[in-house]
């Protein structure tokens, strides 16, 4: 097969396997879950082969026209570079890796085929943003993903969080599609075609009339896509969801999409200085904001979704200082060793019976309970923190270092500005990556109290992809510098010794200042006993996340809101630490500027609706309806009566007549 027969079968066949899975999943249910990991690993075994066949040489394009359209053409293109080639691997491996996690995950839910064929669908949706080399085909990607995230979202649909989380994340993400949409047309106006390599074409040659606004309204579509600010509070809500949508969300499908947009039409942002230091400013706000957010959560799951936040503003980071090779590199890092912390998350909470950190840091030998999610979440741990040698040290540094270059001048594919507000926050934010994941840590696994709770060995099918998602946290980022420089258009990806002593240094900062914070509250907090768990719907088998009752709080309630005395996070942030664990009140803000006028507006529209609106068509009828009334009364059926009238009516009409003709 040639490399572009192969390249349309890597997302042809999920979606075939997601087809097949919703029309046999009640009649044939035993063929449901070899359709839904059978397609989706043999599309990372011919992404893999299109990736070798590519091997970062010049990209593979091929188009055939959809349907004329009488002016913009519409094309079914592929456009294969060497970053399309990896991120289809990436998008590839975590796609089946969830899928085979979740085959024990869900092993007893009567959802799973739905969930099952959307998740295929939804990888299916990923892989043709990733190969299209057309604007409109993967805007039909785009689109499927977040109706795919909606349904996914809500899988849980009898909880009310799920249904709140699952409408917001359609619609937040829809407020920034419809500028998306209009940049689109915009800039195919300009550029007189969809196709990607032909508006990368017009943007050399300075076709672009309008540069800044064009990338602009692009711009609000990844931030909604992507969760950055200001359009990133779904994100952790989304977290109602089963976890292994949120390995999938997280890692390789929906939110990637929006950095690896702007990483495609880089040129395009480029056109225009002001759009570059909008994205770092952007991507700025996000790192830091959700570095302290993620500090100041409970929920394990929420820490993780902040911290997805933050590494995108990290990718985002490095597209602002002009570096798109750093930008999926960190992207494909990001991708291994997020799938692994919120796979080993869902272990992790099955085995302690909670979400919350505060309930876990109150059960002894939770570690021990759970020996594969221990050791592979401190790998991917150590990599979120950039520590070395493991993968995300080498990805980090990679955006620090494009930051510096641009910030001290030695490149000008962007604004001095753009890379010195890039670099500040990036320290920053390595600063508070490392704090938040030695938090996790100890509060997870070096809880004191009651003995955590046995439920068993988890299944086979979640530990295995544990140790392999393991390996490319701990070897990508080495593998990547030494053998996938041809990828990422040549670029060397060693990291400069200048941000990689600073970049190591904070984090190191942020690790020992956690920890010795930790080991300050821990002698202080009064250990007490863990005293009730609770169901909530969250998978099958026992796998469920539970909240967690302090029998010292009883003003509290439940572990979500009763603090836990040795929790690091509240010493380092002090007064902040109230703010941070709502998200600064963003979505109050939001609700205040947005939600409350709406909703007047709909109170107004409503009351004239009935009030106005109605009372006129009320009158409108009630008016012929008397008149009947009046006529009926008169019809009495005597004859006499209908004489008289008649005779006082002529009577009438002559007075009238004489009058009429006396005055004449």
């Amino acid at each position: 097969m040639t490399t572009t027969t192969l390249a349309v079968l890597v997302p042809l066949l999920p979606f075939l396997g997601a087809a097949a899975g919703l029309l046999l999943g009640r009649t044939a249910p035993g063929y449901v879950r070899p359709l839904a990991v059978l397609p989706t690993l043999t599309s990372l075994v011919l992404a893999v082969l299109v990736a070798v066949d590519q091997g970062g040489d010049q990209a593979v394009n091929a188009a055939t026209e959809l349907t004329p359209t009488g002016s913009v053409p519409i094309e079914l293109a592929l456009h294969i570079d060497g970053f399309a080639a990896l991120v289809a691997v990436l998008v590839g491996l975590v796609a089946s890796c969830v899928q085979i996690y979740s085959t024990g995950y869900l092993r007893d839910d009567p959802r799973y085929p739905s969930y099952a064929a959307l998740v295929s669908l939804f990888t299916s949706a990923m892989l043709l943003v990733v190969y299209s080399g057309d604007l409109i085909v993967l805007l039909v990607g785009w689109e499927i993903m977040g109706i795919c995230s909606y349904f996914l979202v809500g899988h849980y649909w009898e909880t009310p969080e799920a249904r709140a989380a699952s409408l917001k994340a359609f619609l937040v993400t829809k407020l920034g599609d419809v500028p998306f949409l209009i940049g689109l047309f915009a800039l195919a106006t300009d550029a007189g075609s969809f196709r990607i390599t032909k508006i990368l074409g017009t943007v050399a040659s300075g076709g672009l009339d309008h540069p800044t606004l064009i990338a602009l309204l692009l711009l609000a579509g990844v931030a909604g896509k992507s969760a950055q600010f200001p359009l990133h509070t779904w994100l952790p809500d989304a977290m109602a969801g089963p976890t292994p949508v949120s390995a999938l969300i997280h890692a390789a499908t929906m939110v990637a999409a929006g950095v690896y947009f702007v990483a495609r039409l880089l040129p395009v942002f480029e056109a225009s200085q002001a759009a570059m230091v909008v994205l770092a400013a952007m991507a700025a706000v996000t790192m830091i904001g959700s570095g302290l957010a993620a500090l100041a959560q409970d929920d394990i799951k929420r820490v993780l979704a902040y911290s997805t936040i933050g590494q995108l503003g990290y990718m985002t980071g490095a597209l602002a200082v002009g570096d798109r090779g750093a930008a999926v590199f960190h992207l494909l890092s990001h991708g291994a060793f997020k799938a692994l912390l919120f796979l080993a998350a869902g272990v992790i909470i099955h085995a302690a019976g909670t979400n919350s950190l505060a309930g876990m840091s109150r059960m002894r030998n939770l570690r021990d309970r759970v020996p594969d999610a221990y050791w592979t979440m401190s790998v991917a741990l150590l990599a979120l923190a950039a520590i070395p040698p493991f993968s995300g040290f080498f990805s980090k540094e990679s955006v620090l270092g494009a930051a510096e270059h641009v910030s001290t001048g030695h490149t000008e594919h962007a604004p001095g500005a753009a890379g010195w507000i890039v670099l500040v926050a990036a320290l920053l934010t390595a600063l508070l990556t490392a704090a938040y994941a030695t938090r996790l840590w100890l509060l997870a696994f070096r809880g004191h109290g009651i003995e955590a709770p046995d439920h068993g060995r988890q299944p086979l099918t979640m530990t295995v992809v544990l140790w392999v998602l393991a390996v490319p946290s701990l070897a990508f980022g080495g593998f990547a510098y030494g053998t996938l420089p041809d990828w990422f258009d040549g670029r060397d990806l060693a990291p400069t010794l200048t941000t990689s002593v600073l970049g190591t240094g904070v984090a190191l900062v942020g690790g020992i200042v956690t920890y010795a914070a930790w080991r300050h509250t821990t002698a202080l907090a009064v250990r007490v006993p863990l005293g009730a768990v609770a169901a909530h719907p969250e998978g099958d088998a026992g796998l469920v996340e539970a909240e967690a009752i302090a029998s010292h709080a009883p003003a509290y309630g439940d572990v979500a809101s009763a603090p836990d005395p040795a929790d690091p996070g509240r010493l380092l942030l002090g007064p902040l630490h109230r703010h941070a664990a709502v998200g600064f009140h963003l979505d109050a803000v939001y609700g205040a500027l947005f939600v409350r006028p709406v909703q007047a507006g709909a109170s107004l529209v409503r009351f004239l609706d009935r009030e106005v609106v109605d009372t006129y068509v009320r009158g409108a009828g009630a008016l012929p309806r008397w008149l009947g009334i009046a006529v009926r009364r008169a019809q009495t059926g005597n004859v006499q009566t209908y004489v008289s009238a008649l005779l006082a009516g002529t009577v009438v009409l002559a007075v009238a007549a004489v009058l009429v003709a006396t005055g004449a």
